[in-house]
């Protein structure tokens, strides 16, 4: 799509048509920040593959985490700008094929983040009772995707879990299996979630970095909410805190890891308590192989030291811990959408740094990429708005120049979708779906229930429009 000459310029009679793929946080940013600039007149179709929108806010952030997941509220609020419509619904290579949907506009932008786990690439790892962290969170938050089967079979013998990975996402996990049942009940989590939790018999809860603490990349908030749970008591082995100097020189020029070593410090002295699960945050620890015959059984680790690099080097002290659940969360990774080239070493669609796509090492006119998929797993929800910013500057700045073309009348996007059989989600179906979590939520006393199956979310969607 990129001109041969001047491309006709976009404006209030045929404004730049954009397709944004992925409603999660990368995406509303992006939608938010073409629809908030006045330089190029835009239309916006924001297109996800799940009915609903927000991403990771809705289906990664703990749902016990009331306060970070509020701000699908102000996400929200970016879904009710005239120029920008919600379609959700709609998978990218099986409703429609990427040449169809840029036959619809005239930039696409991809942002629809980086769904699959990393392996830890050690024996045993296939084992039933060896999860991904991605399978858990999808479980608990309700994603219409997620193995209930195979997760609530892992949960229902695990005593003894290791949780490997010392990020946020591993604090979550952790926090989340010792969590008691009273403190569960207020979230959104779906029932059968609830249930299962409150019938794992989960005894205690390692979490585990290959790592020193002043390399663990969890934030301090995430961290210091490990010691309010009302029934779990933190250990901290007090000789992980002893930091060599290139430790101790991180610490000094790093306030968050400062401030991490200073609330680890403050649990050292804790002692196991009767009927109080034992978290423990166990460091130097690599997990060298899974045990077991038919289900994992233990975790076999080594202990680590860091070299000046900061890398973890094996020290040959091999031990092995008790586990009936391991749970991997040692990254994400993105996956290839159909049509569309993929660096499978990074996991991110190749760009020229500023988020133009790049084909075959040359710049692929109107096409770009924010969030995830185009920097890799990193930051938090607010690091994508930067991101975000930096691609519409591109994309904008490329329409200013000419280099995209305003194309000429085409078949409205959701029409071809209709016709084609499926079934998208607009704005008003997706209101319709958040009604129906509210009154679900009331029937039980919470604020919302969420609900985790595709076709519960599109019956709710069909309720609403034979009223």
């Amino acid at each position: 799509m990129v001109s041969d000459g001047a491309a006709p310029p976009s404006s209030p009679d045929r404004p730049l048509r954009v397709a944004v793929i992925g409603a999660g946080p990368a995406g509303i940013f992006t939608a938010d920040a073409l629809t908030q600039q006045t330089d190029v007149p835009v239309q916006i179709d924001l297109v996800d593959r799940l009915p609903t929108p927000f991403g990771l806010v809705r289906h990664g952030i703990a749902p016990d985490h009331a306060k970070m997941r509020a701000i699908r509220e102000t996400l929200h609020r970016s879904l009710d700008h005239p120029s920008l419509r919600f379609v959700g619904n709609v998978e990218i290579g099986v409703d429609l094929a990427l040449e169809d949907l840029r036959a619809h506009v005239d930039a696409v932008v991809y942002t629809y983040g980086a769904a699959l786990d990393r392996k830890l690439g050690i024996p045993g790892e296939d084992l039933p009772g060896s999860l991904a962290a991605t399978e858990l969170v999808a479980w608990y938050c309700g994603h219409p995707d997620a193995d209930r089967e195979r997760v609530e079979s892992a949960l229902a013998a695990a005593r003894s879990v290791v949780v490997v990975g010392v990020g946020n996402v591993a604090l979550d996990v952790g926090r989340v299996l010792a969590r008691t049942p009273e403190e569960l009940e207020s979230t959104d989590m779906p029932q059968h979630v609830l249930d299962a939790l409150a019938a794992a018999p989960v005894e205690q809860v390692t979490i585990l970095g290959r790592r020193g603490p002043a390399q663990a990349s969890f934030t301090t908030q995430e961290l210091r909410e490990l010691g309010a749970m009302a029934g779990a008591t933190v250990l901290v082995d007090p000789a992980d805190l002893e930091l060599d100097p290139d430790s101790e020189e991180r610490a000094a020029a790093d306030r968050v890891v400062s401030r991490n070593l200073g609330v680890l410090r403050g649990w050292v002295e804790n002692a196991p308590e009767p009927d109080r699960i034992p978290l423990r945050l166990r460091f130097f620890s690599r997990p060298a192989r899974l045990l077991g015959e038919g289900r994992v059984t233990g975790l076999e680790v080594e202990r680590t030291a860091v070299d000046g690099d900061g890398r973890a080097v094996g020290t040959g002290e091999v031990e092995v811990l008790p586990a009936d659940l391991v749970v991997r969360s040692v990254g994400y990774r993105g996956s290839a959408l159909p049509g569309l080239p993929i660096d499978e070493r990074s996991g991110t669609v190749p760009h020229d740094g500023t988020g133009r796509v790049l084909r075959d090492g040359q710049l692929s006119g109107g096409e770009y990429v924010a969030g995830w998929i185009k920097r890799g797993p990193s930051g938090v929800v607010g690091t994508n708005k930067a991101d975000a910013r930096e691609t519409v500057a591109a994309l904008l700045a490329d329409a200013t120049a000419g280099v995209l073309r305003v194309g000429g009348p085409a078949d409205d996007l959701v029409s071809t979708l209709q016709a084609r059989g499926a079934e998208p989600v607009l704005l008003e179906d997706w209101r319709a779906i958040d009604a129906a979590e509210i009154e679900l939520g009331a029937t039980r006393g919470r604020a919302r229930t969420t609900l985790h199956e595709r076709e519960a979310l599109l019956a709710a969607v069909r309720a609403a429009a034979r009223r």
